[in-house]
């Protein structure tokens, strides 16, 4: 699983091995067993200095050709965020620490991994509802109540002193809904550095703003803006255009089809200055995203419609775009 102690142990490097091997494989596939037309239009926007792409996220396996085609042409590696959830697998989680992978956690995977360890099943959706109200309330400064009897959760989630994830819960010196937001930001400081460490080691950043997978873009989220104007380098929006054609299911084996990258035009830290925040800020922190976060989401916003502008019809958003992707736990574990 992810834990503090593995986000830790994560070691970046500018030419990943394993990285490099995956590439000679798919070199395979892409050029011969069945082969596919991979195309990158307008790369020469691509500035020479360390960026973050910004992408839209059709299938399980669109970064795999990307990092692929940009290896070849450009001699250049992405370090891609990730889910916590994909560390659920020891094989999964070791391929990912081995081809430079951020894994980056939310409440909702810290919710459903806890809750798994500590009860021993996932949380039913109304135990999950209720767990994270309770959690995003006393993120934002709310009155840190439940809103629900407590006697409709189980007593060992809330009673039972453990250490799951690298850090100990003593109910007695805190509530489960502080528990799970300082494990939180503890995990998400360690996260936030492992980005600055990428860019130090010369890797590119890869980031779906939209988070989740759909063929049609869907609105991004803020964890892009936040470490955009942190690391304040350059973002180029990507447009991904028929992978979801060339990998349909769940196999990295992609079928016979055509995929066309299209890259923006690079938004540099300079051209962003209506979101700009003036002052220290802790990314991903509860002081900073109830502060700034309409400049967040106002920069999230933007790269969406960057992102649109590179896409095919069959791709760009229409009236149901904006719907939400599952509810409960399920999403995590």
């Amino acid at each position: 699983m992810l834990d503090i102690p593995r986000l830790h142990r994560i070691r970046l490097v500018k030419r990943p091995s394993v990285q490099v091997l995956t590439g000679h494989m798919l070199t395979l596939n892409y050029g011969y067993l069945p082969g596919i037309e991979l195309e990158f239009e307008d790369d020469d926007r691509l500035p020479d200095e360390r960026v973050i792409f910004a992408m839209n996220h059709t299938d399980r396996y669109n970064y795999f050709p990307f990092q692929h085609r940009l290896w070849k042409k450009h001699n250049r590696f992405t370090a891609s965020w990730v889910k916590g959830k994909y560390y659920e697998s020891a094989f999964v989680g070791a391929f990912m620490e081995k081809t430079n992978q951020l894994p980056t956690v939310s409440r909702g995977y810290l919710i459903s991994r806890d809750f798994a360890s500590a009860v021993g099943r996932p949380p039913s959706p109304a135990e999950y509802a209720m767990l994270r109200q309770w959690v995003d309330s006393e993120a934002i400064g709310g009155d840190g109540e439940p809103g629900r009897d407590l006697d409709q959760l189980p007593e060992p989630l809330l009673n039972r002193p453990r250490n799951v994830l690298g850090y100990a819960f003593d109910p007695e010196k805190e509530d489960y809904a502080g528990y799970v937001n300082s494990l939180y930001h503890i995990m998400m400081r360690r996260f936030v550095e492992l980005n600055q460490e990428a860019v130090e080691a010369g890797l590119d950043l890869l980031i779906f703003p939209q988070g989740t997978r759909s063929v049609r873009l869907l609105p991004g989220h803020i964890g892009i803006s936040q470490i955009a104007l942190h690391l304040k380098i350059p973002i180029v929006p990507i447009g991904c255009n028929g992978s979801d054609q060339c990998h349909p299911g769940g196999s990295p084996w992609a079928k016979k089809g055509r995929i066309v990258y299209r890259f923006g035009h690079a938004l540099r830290y300079e051209d962003l200055a209506e979101f700009h925040v003036e002052e220290d800020y802790e990314p991903f922190s509860s002081d900073a995203e109830r502060r700034y976060q309409s400049r967040f989401q106002g920069l999230a916003d933007l790269l969406t419609d960057r992102i649109e502008e590179l896409l095919d019809e069959r791709h760009r958003r229409d009236e149901d775009s904006g719907a939400a992707v599952g509810e409960g736990s399920e999403r995590f574990i």
